[in-house]
């Protein structure tokens, strides 16, 4: 009884692992897309101090930006750069 709850629960283990090591279906991020994103997150949101990234942002907290940022990632960099994401 003892060993077939091992076993089981062994099998279960190496399920677990197997399904965690698949990859998923997310879309590739290339660098062309990152880097035109990174420029227009920069551009809507500059820098209190240029050239110092520790001092933050003028216009908006590092979440903000972070959404910001994956909204430009899932509209293909498509963003109008006059408004600023909520």
């Amino acid at each position: 009884m003892i060993a077939n709850l091992k076993s089981f629960f062994m099998l279960l283990a190496v399920t677990c692992l197997a399904v965690s090591v698949v990859p998923g279906q997310g879309s590739a991020l290339t660098a062309d897309l990152a880097r035109k994103c990174s420029a227009l997150t920069a551009k809507q949101f500059p820098a209190r101090e240029p050239g110092n990234p520790a001092a933050g942002s003028s216009k908006g907290s590092g979440r903000v930006q972070h959404d910001y940022f994956n909204k430009c990632v899932a509209n293909n960099g498509n963003m109008d750069v006059g408004t600023q994401s909520k």
